[in-house]
């Protein structure tokens, strides 16, 4: 005798079961970074494609996603609301010293990778085919870029969370 699964038995079926077309087409615009046509995104959150194309202006309307192109109409998150939503969260979540703290450890991990390869940027370092260097050298090498990368748009986040912080700070101090 075979055993047939339920919904409680797939996590997509019970996803799409306890979500709403609209809760289903979020999930899927914020796992995405590539854009998509509304028939794409309902196949993704199991929908109809005139489901997915309403929930998807309504999140355009809401400033979480954008239309990408008008014809035909492909959507994508919108980067600016999720880095304002970080923000948004950092500066909620931690008080204005411990930001300050992170940010500080940031940068001076930004300044030794600047002094370890002698440029400003990640993007100015030269990742040539050196017949001498090993794969785990270069693999260390593209570790490290990708590291500074992310240490770069963290220090941005925190910069931004630190004057959000003392904003919100400033307006509970005059209420």
């Amino acid at each position: 005798m075979t055993k047939r699964s339920g919904p409680s038995d797939d996590p997509a079926a019970q996803w799409s079961a306890d979500r709403t077309t609209f809760q289903r087409i979020y999930d899927v615009l914020v796992g995405t970074t590539n854009t998509a046509s509304a028939q794409q995104f309902a196949e993704w959150a199991d929908c109809s494609e005139n489901g997915a194309r309403q929930a998807l202006e309504q999140l355009v309307e809401m400033g979480i996603a954008e239309r990408a192109t008008a014809r035909p109409a492909l959507y994508r998150r919108n980067p600016s609301y999720f880095r304002w939503k970080r923000v948004e969260t950092l500066a909620r979540e931690h008080n204005t010293s411990d930001l300050r703290a992170r940010l500080e450890e940031l940068l001076e991990a930004d300044q030794g990778f600047q002094e370890k390869y002698g440029v400003p940027d990640p993007d100015a370092v030269v990742v040539a085919d050196d017949p001498d260097e090993s794969h785990e050298e270069l693999h260390d090498r593209w570790e490290d870029l990708t590291e500074w990368r992310t240490t770069r748009r963290d220090i941005t986040l925190l910069k931004r969370a630190v004057q959000r912080a003392e904003s919100s700070n400033n307006d509970r101090a005059r209420v």
